[in-house]
Order: C-alpha cells, then sequence, then structure tokens
C-alpha cells in the first residue's frame, strides 16, 4: 500500500497522480480508513469473522472480464460517491486506487495491490479505478447481503443520515 495526495492534475485517471506528498496508515486511519496486509484468506476469514462479515462476493475488473462495459464501468467507479455501509476490498490480483477525501476536502490516493485490504467507513466520499494495466480482482466482503448503492455527491447528499455520521466522527 503506498498512499498520498493525489496531484490533481489533468490525465488519465487510471495513472499514479502522485504528488509526492506521502499519506501514512495513521492519517488514513484518523479519517475511518483502515488498512491491512493479509497473505491469505484465512487471515481474510479472521478479520471477516473479527468485524461480522458474513457475505463475500469477488469481481474482475477487465476489458476481458467485462467486454464493451468495462470503460463505462470504470469511469462509473471514478465518479464520486459515498455508500451506506463498509466497502471492504481484498485484492486478490492487479492494482487499483481507492481516492478518499480528508479533512480538508482533498483527494488521498491509496495504491493497492495483492494481499492489500482497506476497509473505508460508510458516509466518506470516495472513488475508485484501476491503474494502466486495466485490471484488478477484489474480493468484497459484507456484513448482510452484498449490495452495491453507490450515492454520487451532491449537495442533497450532505444531509445523509450516514455522511453526518462520518462527518461528525471524523471530521468534525
Amino acid at each position: 500500500m503506498k498512499a498520498y495526495l493525489y496531484d490533481n492534475l489533468d490525465g488519465d485517471q487510471r495513472l499514479p497522480h502522485d504528488s509526492g506528498k506521502p499519506v501514512d496508515v495513521e492519517e488514513l486511519s484518523k479519517l475511518g480508513v483502515h488498512y491491512y496486509r493479509i497473505d491469505t484468506v484465512e487471515g481474510v476469514n479472521q478479520l471477516a469473522a473479527a468485524r461480522g462479515y458474513r457475505n463475500r462476493d469477488e469481481i474482475t475488473v477487465s476489458p476481458a472480464t467485462m467486454g464493451a462495459a468495462y470503460e463505462a464501468k470504470v469511469k462509473s467507479f471514478f465518479d464520486e460517491h459515498l455508500h451506506e455501509d463498509e466497502e471492504i476490498r481484498y485484492i486478490r490480483d492487479g492494482v487499483g486506487y481507492f481516492d478518499v477525501r480528508n479533512k480538508g476536502d482533498q483527494w488521498v490516493r491509496v495504491q493497492l495491490e495483492k494481499d492489500d485490504l482497506l476497509i473505508l467507513p460508510a458516509g466518506i466520499y470516495h472513488r475508485f479505478t484501476t491503474d494502466e494495466t486495466n485490471y484488478i480482482q477484489a474480493m468484497r466482503l459484507f456484513k448482510e447481503e452484498p449490495k452495491w448503492t453507490p450515492l454520487n455527491r451532491s449537495g442533497e447528499l450532505d444531509g445523509n443520515p450516514y455522511r453526518k455520521e462520518y462527518v461528525s466522527h471524523f471530521l468534525g
């Protein structure tokens, strides 16, 4: 895992956009973002049991697996959004980026690769993209039935109870 402030330069979203300003795991945890390096599925199973994750699925994001829908899907993942539940991703293969907003509303880019696990809290604004290899395989973990409901950022969304709770707990 490597994390840093996003450089905000125009260009392909799949490039590193590394500003040269690193962000450490402690700074991420202050935003409610938790990172783990886990090299076995058994380790993931232990974390899942400890955190009450009962369901999971796997997704492979690539042109080979998604065909013509790939470009549109990756662009939709990159729209700034939040979820009303934790987002947990365990990277099985490939490389991708999760961008999260810090207290100053700047983007922090978190580069993940095989054996990295990231937990984003409910209510955090974020986005995702593959890197320039256009390939990532990830396990998604859920406390309840798998659901994927992104709520794209808007002024109205600031009144969402999950967003309000996140802001009061981590940004307030």
